[in-house]
């Protein structure tokens, strides 16, 4: 072959794909050498890589991973083989595109399972993915984080079911059509997505995102400015999703910014289709989503085919479900509307749909790929809605950040008149806010808890009242009051607190109490709550501004004090 030619072959895939004999055995048939990144990086630290996991980090890990990437690319006539996660790191895959062709080991969940438990019979050391509570969903979980980055190879092989002999012909043919359109100039960028820059300890960055979501499964940015709108298919194309979308909005929403959201997608190339529902909490149920299903079936959707859900907190929560239970698993792309989904709901993955006896009941964890907000889109909502939104943002200052609550307090009127760059820096503090405790806790087993401050009494009050009379955000702030009335009576905050709490819940043009809502069924509701471990109800409460205290042994009699109280 000429000097142009390619000078490696890298084999990525999953674990237990079959990289190690694979590549051993085409390096064998070429007559080149053989390299196995994970071995070599054991090799320099002098130690197995759940050791290095264990006692250095992941961010060590890394740091050794590219080290010995950068040293063996730089080699010629290699087969290498590189670690499961090597893919997601924007330098790496630069680096395997300017090194060699790139083919793909893929295997289904199912298969990597099995082979994971044969390998664990020959090893007495439990590896990393059998210490999980559910093995194969942790396999699906991970594979499915990283598939995208899988499936920009240049050659795809499939193991499930093959022999040896079989897909190391199916490489060997890879590697041969490849190498015959082998254009070294037209490599550079090819396997990058633009919008993650570089890597910082571990985790990607991605530029101008206001904050990153990094969790066990899956890593993602949220961006927060004026005039992002225009800017979606750009920001979908850096994130390396297909062409084919399918929107989903409500009709209010889609009146305001549907052509300019349909037009950005199609400028960058997308296909787009577009389902409308009613706006309100009362179509956030199974039934509307049935009526999406059908809608997607009628149009071929398929896996790669991406959901954008153009909306508010219900459109949110709709299309995340949607996306997360049609084919298994669509990609979700989140562009929020109103200030309560910029601020909260469209970030940390929590998507449902509500059922009659309880707001949320039916739902998943499913995280986007990719949150755009653009701040611009407030303008058109009502001074209602626009209200509600600040009581999430309020939330996160009490239970996260006295800064921020301080900021909220000296920009009221700002933030009220919803100037660009008051707005956008709240917008921006609260998400990252969010941000960071969804990433430490994806699934609410722990601190994500905190968030839900005001939302037990909350929920109570939209179940009772048939998601009808309050907005999710009036609900929140009238929570927000029962639980700080909760902590008093405990003994856990002091009355200042309160009643600062209270004075910028008001200045923002929220309620504090309410009339006509019937004590019994808000009881009722929040029994049904979420939150509600083995028969009794979790509260987050305060012990002051920044300083939530979870806690489940709040007597009836103090609950249905403050209930009494907040239902005047």
């Amino acid at each position: 072959m000429d000097k142009e030619a390619p000078r490696n072959i890298i084999l990525t895939g999953f674990s237990f794909t079959g990289k190690t004999r694979i590549g051993q055995e085409v390096a064998r048939r070429l007559g080149w050498g053989y390299a196995d990144s994970d071995n070599q990086i054991a090799a320099l630290a002098g130690k197995g890589i759940p050791e290095i996991f264990a006692q250095d980090g992941e961010p060590r890990f890394r740091e050794l991973e590219r080290q010995v990437l950068e040293e063996v690319c730089a080699k010629k006539g290699f087969v290498i083989a590189v670690g499961g996660g090597a893919v997601v790191d924007p330098g790496n895959r630069e680096l395997f595109a300017q090194s060699g062709v790139v083919i793909c080991l893929e295997a289904k969940p199912q298969t990597i399972y099995k082979r994971l438990l044969l390998a664990q019979k020959a090893n007495s050391v439990v590896r990393p993915l059998l210490a999980a509570d559910d093995p194969l969903k942790r396999i699906e979980e991970l594979k499915k984080s990283r598939q995208h980055y899988y499936a920009m190879a240049d050659w795809t092989v499939h193991t499930d079911n093959f022999t040896l002999k079989e897909v190391c012909d199916e490489v060997m043919h890879g590697w041969k059509q490849v190498s015959e359109r082998w254009d070294p100039e037209k490599r550079h960028g090819v396997f990058s997505l633009s919008s993650p820059v570089s890597t910082e300890g571990g985790a990607t960055r991605w530029e101008g995102a206001a904050c990153v979501v990094t969790t066990a499964t899956t890593s993602y940015p949220v961006f927060v400015g004026s005039g992002l709108l225009d800017e979606l298919g750009t920001q979908m194309r850096q994130a390396g999703l297909g062409d084919f979308v399918h929107i989903i909005s409500d009709e209010d929403v889609y009146l305001h910014y549907g052509a300019r959201a349909s037009k950005s997608l199609d400028q960058a190339g997308f296909t787009t289709e577009c389902f409308l529902m009613i706006p309100g909490e009362g179509t956030k149920t199974i039934d509307t989503a049935k009526e999406i299903y059908d809608w997607l079936v009628e149009r071929r959707a398929e896996r790669g085919h991406a959901i954008v859900a153009l909306g508010g907190g219900v459109v949110g929560d709709l299309a995340g479900f949607v996306a997360a239970t049609f084919l298994r698993g669509l990609p979700l792309v989140q562009v929020p509307t109103t200030l309560v989904a910029m601020a909260d709901s469209a970030i940390g993955g929590k998507v449902a749909v509500n059922h009659p006896q309880g707001k949320n009941l039916i739902g998943a964890f499913y995280q986007p790929r990719l949150v755009v907000a653009d701040v611009s889109t407030l303008s058109t909502l009502p001074q209602r809605e626009l209200a509600s939104g600040w009581a999430e943002v309020i939330k996160h200052a009490l239970i996260l950040d006295p800064e921020l609550l301080e900021f909220l307090e000296a920009n009221a009127e700002r933030l009220l008149n919803l100037e660009t760059e008051a707005t956008t820096e709240a917008v921006k503090r609260s998400a990252a806010l969010k941000a960071g405790v969804v990433s430490e806790d994806e699934k609410e087993r722990g601190k994500r808890m905190i968030l839900n401050y005001g939302h037990t009494i909350a929920h109570g009050l939209e179940a009772a009242t048939g998601y009808e009379r309050f907005l999710h955000g009036e609900a929140v702030a009238i929570g927000m009051m029962g639980a700080a009335m909760l902590s008093e009576k405990l003994g856990l905050l002091p009355k200042e607190i309160v009643k600062r709490q209270e004075a910028i819940i008001q200045r923002f043009g929220l309620p504090t109490t309410c009339s006509e809502v019937d004590r019994a069924e808000v009881l009722t509701a929040m029994e049904l709550d979420k939150k509600v471990r083995e028969g009794t109800v979790r509260w987050v409460l305060l012990a002051g501004v920044g300083k939530p205290v979870l806690q489940d042994d709040v007597p009836v009699k103090h609950v249905v004090s403050v209930l009494e109280e907040l239902l005047t």
